[in-house]
């Protein structure tokens, strides 16, 4: 990790490829990833961690499924959300949006359970920004 400010709108223009997140740096034992988004990611759940999510750019859906049944949260720039853990989320930005999130090292993008993954989504646990 870089021992110097970073940027996120740079960071950002190093890459195009939505649901790739980029690990710009790490807080203890958590990774701070920067991603493009567009269009649904999966349903999917952490079962072991919280997600927090930043809207650099655009506008964040979040959908959510818990014992409360089925909502959603709009997130404009600017705005936080966090998903807890064992919560059943899908992320959706229909206009494309930039985001930043707080997740454990080592945390897929698709959490722990999770529906089919299309060949577009990466399932990794983030890119070293830069690769």
């Amino acid at each position: 990790m870089s021992n110097e400010p970073i940027a996120l709108t740079a960071a950002l223009a190093t890459f195009d490829a939505l649901w790739s997140p980029r690990i710009v740096t790490r807080v203890n034992d958590y990774d701070v990833r920067v991603a493009k988004v567009g269009g649904e990611h999966v349903w999917h759940v952490h079962d072991d961690t919280d997600e927090f999510f930043l809207v650099l750019d655009g506008e964040l859906r979040i959908a959510l499924r818990d014992g409360d049944g089925e909502r959603v949260v709009t997130l404009p720039q600017g705005s936080v959300f966090t998903v807890p853990r064992g919560v059943e989320h899908r992320p959706s930005a229909p206009g494309g949006a930039a985001i930043l999130l707080f997740e454990p090292t080592g945390t897929p993008t698709v959490g722990d359970r999770h529906d089919e993954v299309p060949g577009h989504v990466d399932v990794t646990t983030g890119h070293p920004l830069g690769s």
